[in-house]
């Protein structure tokens, strides 16, 4: 009879009462009849009787957490937040790992004004396994790639359940992944601000924050993700990599070593480890740390690319061996297998095996664009609207506008132009700081768009001519602020090596007039195949595909021709072939476009120990050398996709075609 009430239960509620009754006549002690008679009579609208029902359950048995809830549920329905509060606080502690018992809980809480109460209960609540059906469901449809499938669920819950953190959490984990982290920084921040204490949603934050290099915040939440549990290894690496980005290496250092015995075991630390040692210049340290996470991890094709991407590590035999049989396994992750596609094409290249190498590289950036979101054909939009917007007409209304400090010195061009170089050269004057490549000018282009307006293909050049001078000043000195993070010597001048800041060459002359643009040109064929066979940590999905590499450095110079003509005399161009050949002469030039007086050691660049965190770091720590200047020639037959993409700017270089 119990089995026919609990059928009826949802669509004859009635029915449902009937048959308890009629049990409870012949069975009048027989408690579960009497729980799901008072579910019944709540489902029939009587609260009352519900409640009269299972209130002596409930204190007859109080560890019984079917009739805590239950009382706890009616209760609800009948608007008393502090007794059903009570039950449920009751029922949680005879079953703490209920799916939704603390989410049931909090809502109580927080409408009988205990927001405190309601703060711990939510995070109890999302310290949970996904237990609750809706949830796993969702989290299931983000495990198969399905954002949207996962946040339509999500959406769908959260009009019930509007508190519940964890909901709230995977909400965002979907925003982000589908590349809005607007939304998601929203969603998390307002998850924090109903469960301050819920790890999981700041330690996500603070990831947020990190991979939109907004340090000064992420610095504050992973502080505080710390301060909530000062002996959690995954907060303590989230903050040495936020100081890593900071170009705060040695704080880095002083989180990683201590860890290490902790994390004696864990292959991710110690490449990370190996990642600071690496760029602090303490190559044979960072080469062992490395070595040690694939002894932990043979798995983990990053920690062999990191040797590989320090351009003086040869493998042996059995390094060929153990990469070629981890990147043939059947469950190798994509980015592990990608990692170590380009490993084995570094080795098969410095054995001089051309076939081979160019194989593997094929293989991995095939592999790697195939896994990742890049839209071809978006910086042709971008250029053709800069080539309308920055004439030398729009920049003269404009004279004056702008913030006055001349502090930047910004290399642009694309990456594996000899930027590093000439970073290194200038970073070695007295007056000069080196950072990093540093997304400010990037964050600060975005920020002129809603998120509406950059989902839908606008971009900094469709509002720049609606800013005023005011505007414009405003925007240079917020990158001066969020760049100050990175200036730690005190130096009056700082470097900003970002070569994709080409596309901001107008807003950058708008916002900072007094800063120094330098264009760091290599000849296209060199400069493809040096792209086309790097790894890059993050970005630059254009340098995965010959063709479209080609059109990008085609788009790059036909830009760059604009502002020569648009701006006479603002860009400085480095050839760095004509650099290599006679670095006096090209040295002295710079210095002097910078306004910087000659200093002798600018022309030993090798010397200065600085930290260089780019995939040249060990490269320019050599003398200054024309070796290297045609790796690309024995890859020639195998690049016409990019001869053919690049067309008249290469048969012209180092001149942009007529």
């Amino acid at each position: 009879m119990l089995q026919e009430a609990m059928r009826s239960m949802r669509t004859d509620p009635a029915r449902a009462a009937a048959f308890c009754k009629a049990l409870l006549q012949s069975d009048p002690d027989n408690g579960d009849a009497k729980l799901l008679l008072s579910e019944a009579l709540r489902l029939g609208g009587d609260f009352a009787g519900a409640r009269a029902i299972v209130a002596p359950l409930a204190a007859a048995h109080p560890q019984w957490f079917g009739a805590q809830r239950q009382l706890g549920v009616i209760l609800a329905d009948m608007r008393e937040p502090v007794a059903a509060s009570a039950a449920f606080a009751t029922a949680a502690a005879s079953t703490p790992v209920h799916p939704t018992i603390w989410r049931d809980l909090a809502l109580q809480l927080a409408l009988a004004g205990d927001e405190q109460g309601a703060r711990d209960a939510r995070t109890r609540h999302a310290d949970l396994p996904l237990a609750e059906p809706t949830l796993g469901r969702a989290a299931a449809k983000l495990r198969a790639n399905d954002l949207a499938g996962g946040e339509e669920i999500l959406q769908a819950y959260l009009k019930e359940y509007s508190e519940d953190v964890a909901a709230l959490n995977l909400l965002a984990e979907a925003q982000a992944r589908a590349d809005r982290p607007d939304e998601a920084e929203a969603t998390l921040r307002r998850c924090i601000a109903l469960a301050p204490k819920y790890r999981r949603a700041r330690h996500a934050l603070t990831q947020l924050l990190l991979g939109l290099s907004r340090l000064d915040d992420a610095l504050i939440e992973a502080r505080q993700l710390l301060a909530l549990d000062p002996q959690s290894g995954g907060a303590k690496r989230l903050l040495a990599a936020i100081y890593m980005a900071m170009s705060a290496y040695d704080r880095a250092l002083e989180i990683y070593e201590p860890l290490l015995v902790s994390d004696a075991n864990r292959a991710g630390t110690w490449m990370s480890y190996g990642h600071a040692l690496k760029t602090l210049n303490r190559t044979r340290e960072g080469i062992a740390a490395y070595r040690q996470a694939i002894e932990l991890a043979p798995q983990l094709g990053e920690a062999y690319w990191s040797l590989a991407n320090l351009k003086t590590v040869t493998f042996s035999e059995a390094d060929m061996a153990q990469m070629k049989a981890q990147a043939a396994r059947a469950d190798i992750g994509a980015e592990d297998k990608v990692n170590f596609l380009f490993a084995l094409g570094k080795a098969a290249e410095d054995r001089r095996e051309t076939e081979a190498a160019f194989a593997y590289y094929s293989e991995g950036a095939a592999l790697h664009l195939s896994v990742s979101n890049y839209t071809a054909g978006r910086l042709d939009q971008i250029i053709a609207r800069s080539q309308a917007v920055f004439t030398h007409e729009f920049f003269a209304a404009r004279k004056g506008a702008g913030a006055v400090p001349q502090d930047p010195i910004f290399i642009v061009g694309l990456p594996r132009a000899g930027s590093t170089l000439l970073e290194q050269i200038l970073a070695s004057h007295s007056m000069v700081e080196g950072t990093a490549e540093l997304t400010d000018m990037h964050l600060v282009a975005q920020s002129l768009l809603t998120p509406f307006e950059a989902r839908g293909g606008r971009s900094f050049v469709d509002v720049i001519g609606d800013l005023s001078p005011d505007q414009l000043r405003e925007l240079g000195e917020t990158y001066l602020r969020t760049t100050k993070v990175h200036r730690v010597l005190g130096r009056p001048f700082f470097i900003n090596k970002m070569p994709n800041d080409f596309v901001h060459t107008g807003l950058i002359h708008l916002t900072l007039p007094n800063a120094k643009i330098i264009d760091a040109r290599r000849h296209p064929m060199a400069c493809g195949w040096s792209c086309f066979k790097q790894h890059f940590a993050r970005g630059q999905l254009f340098t995965y595909d010959l063709g479209e590499l080609g059109r990008y450095y085609a788009n790059y110079v036909r830009l760059m021709a604009h502002y020569d003509e648009a701006l006479p005399g603002r860009v400085h161009r480095v050839i760095h072939e004509e650099l290599v050949f006679d670095p006096e002469t090209h040295i002295r030039a710079l210095l002097d476009y910078c306004g910087l007086p000659f200093e002798e050691q600018c022309l030993n660049p090798h010397e200065n120990e600085r930290a260089v965190k780019t995939a040249s770091s060990e490269q320019v720590r050599q003398p200054i050398s024309a070796k290297g200047l045609n790796n690309w020639r024995p890859y020639e037959p195998h690049l016409s996709a990019l001869a053919e993409a690049l067309g008249p700017v290469l048969t012209a270089y180092p001149d942009p075609p007529k």
